[in-house]
């Protein structure tokens, strides 16, 4: 059994070379991938119990990342191959400058208060891109559409500025995309914003299924693909193809596995 630790903190950082390689050394017995950037770290890294408990204590020890946000899951298999520490522009590509001070924040709703946040909100906005949306997602949460983060702007721009004045609740997958997606639409002058603390990962390793209100499967950047509730692994699987995850009603009876799906028959 292996242990996965979602990680990320919005930190002013310098020496960056010298970090990549200090953090090189500390997780050298993991896989997975580190990011860091002037902004702050993110990531997502993996192994044995013992070793990554280990890691995650060393990093914590630095000043930094001595309040790090991070959160538990487990994985039967490898969920990564190699281990990556990229030094970045960003830790969550938005090229927003502006935003980067992270000097504004939404609030932070706790997965056991997230109902109250749903039932008060004027809109629900899921904050991942459109493929992630198409596994799971929470009831009547609107969809941008987006292919990637960076788009979320524009998303805002063309669709949210009506609800500047009324309460705005939105989710990711750990939590780190809502952060720095509130920080823009403060900034830009919406009134009340909030966030689902830890994410989606939060809200399905604390909330009961038979009292959620999640639908699906939430989408992970690793082997696993999809995890449910309890934050076990899902059914989901990804097109060796195009890349593209898939849910069992994604399948039909031309499927190969690890040759085509019908998102790939599309391009055709």
């Amino acid at each position: 059994m292996f242990k996965v630790a979602t990680l990320y903190k919005f930190v002013p950082l310098d020496g960056l070379e010298a970090l990549q390689q200090h953090l090189q050394s500390i997780c050298s017995a993991l896989t997975g991938t580190l990011l860091i950037a002037p902004e702050g770290i993110n990531g997502t890294i993996a192994g044995s119990p013992d070793l990554l408990d280990d890691a995650i204590a060393q990093i914590t020890t630095m000043p930094p990342f001595s309040d790090l946000w991070y959160q538990y899951s487990q994985a039967r298999h490898k969920p990564f191959r190699h281990l990556k520490v990229r030094v970045k522009k960003e830790i969550i590509t938005m090229h927003k400058p502006a935003v980067s001070s992270m000097k504004l924040r939404g609030h932070h709703v706790l997965a056991a208060d997230w109902h109250r946040t749903l039932d008060k909100a004027a809109v629900l906005v899921d904050v991942r891109n459109d493929y992630e949306h198409r596994l799971g997602s929470f009831e009547g949460a609107l969809n941008p559409k987006t292919t990637y983060f960076s788009q979320f702007p524009d998303f805002v721009e063309n669709h949210l500025t009506p609800y500047k004045e009324q309460p705005i609740a939105m989710f990711c997958t750990g939590g780190i995309r809502c952060e720095k997606a509130s920080a823009y639409m403060l900034a830009n002058g919406f009134k009340e914003v909030y966030q689902l603390s830890g994410g989606i990962l939060q809200y399905l390793a604390h909330t009961r299924e038979e009292a959620s209100r999640w639908k699906g499967e939430c989408f992970v950047f690793d082997e696993r693909i999809s995890l449910g509730h309890g934050l076990k692994k899902g059914n989901s699987l990804l097109c060796y193809g195009c890349r593209m995850p898939l849910t069992t009603a994604d399948l039909d009876d031309n499927y190969q596995p690890g040759i085509r799906c019908k998102f790939c028959l599309k391009d055709k």
